[in-house]
């Protein structure tokens, strides 16, 4: 197949965030409730000072001409696209951004950072805070990234006026934490369980008397003492009302396995607290359930617990198929969170990852339309991850407003004579608004492999234009085919257009 086979995966350079004319990141469409806050900061890379201006609106909404933040609410059901500025004094850059206020929050796949693969429980007031800085300094959040969520370790005694789960000593003020995080134009999130105890053994969100153990599960009733069961008083009524009350925006809610009343009980908790808040199921979800989990929650996980091997994210991310037909805007398939960098559950450390491989985890996650929470020391971010993570044309693709999740178009074993696998390739797709195709070209083999996708694999013709997203470069115009060379556990994306 025609194609380029230089057995390696470019990575193109991240410029400075704060240097240069200024150009308007993140996502193409946004969706709030009709009186909810409305809380957008515009991601935009270029030297400050930089000043923002928006036309076309809501009626409500204004944007902060310093910090590029729009706020306010929205009264009723709207579809307004406004076109949005950024000058500096070396240029400027206007975007159009379709603001929807109706039924559907997290139009596009949440983007930012949660505490678990890297401090676990030992996730403190301090550390969310230094997370939150290192999101602005490394430029993340000018790329997009804008939730900082807190997993579990923060539960302490239920009580406040609300009778609400309230924060242990290691979050002294957590509304105060919650004004931090967002003065720095970034979204805060929260974890809770409906279980008496999280995994992690600290409180959840409901107390007293055992009402029932979890079914099917296997674990024999002195579970009942670590408290992985279901108390006679669930305070997800309680709780959603202090999550408002502080300013949260996203939760991770966690069990397993799930059962449609809890997750509806939740899901109404938060449609009646007053704000807009991402909801998140974790963990393992059913199959089976998926048209009830699209209905009810914002996110939810498809598999168990991700770790940092190959093992693990390839057995993952190339299983995620049968998942698609429930994914789409408003509603996200999520195959746990990015294994990249420096993590650690309790303690950083180096990643087990080669880098060829966290390019085929970024590569696949992308295509899948999935959540993006990093999941390590952003105080440590390493300039590869960093040019990892804030590759634009990658996350647009990632943010595609279509919104339509990718999947395996190939899939091929190549074996000798004695019948062992020699080779082992994939080829995933996924469509995009704009007509063009995503797609990525995965070497699972411990060799370099030409790994080559048809027209026909992809249902086009013709001449084709075709583009290294990784790369940020032009590779020219095909017909019929393109292949190119991959690594060993390796990715190439590629976007192919008219």
């Amino acid at each position: 197949m025609a194609g380029r086979r230089t057995f390696r995966t470019t990575l193109a350079p991240v410029k400075p965030w704060d240097k240069g004319a200024p150009r308007i990141n993140g996502p193409r469409v946004f969706g709030a409730r009709p009186g909810s806050v409305f809380f957008f900061p515009v991601p935009a890379t270029g030297a400050r000072p930089m000043t923002f201006s928006a036309k076309g609106l809501p009626k409500g909404l204004a944007i902060d001409p310093d910090s590029g933040i729009i706020t306010g609410s929205v009264a009723a059901k709207t579809t307004r696209t406004a076109t949005v500025t950024a000058v500096n004094r070396l240029g400027r850059d206007e975007r159009t951004l379709r603001i929807v206020i109706g039924d559907k929050i997290a139009l596009t796949p949440p983007l930012g950072w949660n505490s678990w693969n890297v401090w676990a429980a030992k996730i403190d007031d301090q550390k969310v805070r230094d997370c939150a800085d290192a999101m602005v300094a490394s430029g993340l959040a000018a790329h997009g990234y804008s939730y900082v969520n807190i997993d579990d370790g923060w539960q302490g005694e239920r009580g406040g006026p609300l009778d609400a789960l309230q924060p242990n000593e290691k979050f002294p003020d957590m509304k105060a934490l919650c004004g931090y995080v967002h003065s720095r134009g970034l979204r805060i999130g929260i974890y809770t369980t409906p279980w008496v105890k999280s995994y992690a053994r600290y409180n959840g969100g409901s107390s007293g008397e055992c009402v029932r153990f979890e079914p099917g599960t296997g674990r024999p009733e002195t579970d009942k003492d670590h408290g992985w069961y279901f108390g006679a008083h669930p305070g997800h009524n309680e709780d959603a009302k202090q999550w408002a009350e502080w300013g949260m925006d996203y939760l991770k809610y966690d069990w397993n396995p799930w059962r449609v009343p809890d997750v509806a009980a939740m899901a109404d908790a938060l449609r009646a607290c007053g704000r807009d808040i991402v909801y998140s199921l974790s963990n393992s979800g059913q199959l089976a359930g998926a048209a009830d989990w699209a209905r009810l929650a914002n996110c939810w996980r498809t598999t168990g617990d991700i770790i940092d091997t190959w093992d693990s994210v390839s057995s993952i991310g190339f299983t995620q198929d049968r998942w698609t037909p429930y994914g789409g805007p408003g509603h996200w398939n999520d195959p746990d969170m990015l294994v990249v960098g420096k993590l650690g559950w309790g303690e950083a450390r180096k990643n087990r990852l080669t880098k060829d491989e966290q390019i085929t985890h970024i590569t696949l996650w992308a295509l899948l339309a999935a959540p993006f929470l990093l999941g390590c020391d952003l105080t440590q971010l390493d300039d590869f991850t960093r040019r990892l993570m804030c590759n634009d044309e990658m996350l647009d693709v990632l943010q595609d407003p279509l919104g339509r999740q990718g999947h395996c178009v190939r899939e091929t074993r190549e074996t000798d004579r004695r019948g062992r696998v020699t080779a082992r390739y994939s080829v995933c797709e996924r469509e995009l608004e704009d007509g063009g195709i995503a797609v990525g070209l995965f070497n699972r083999d411990d060799a370099p492999r030409v790994v080559g996708v048809t027209w026909a694999d992809l249902g086009l013709r013709g001449t084709r234009r075709v583009r290294d997203v990784w790369a940020n470069a032009d590779l020219g115009r095909f017909s019929n085919k393109f292949s190119m060379g991959v690594p060993p556990h390796g990715a190439q994306l590629v976007v192919i257009g008219k």
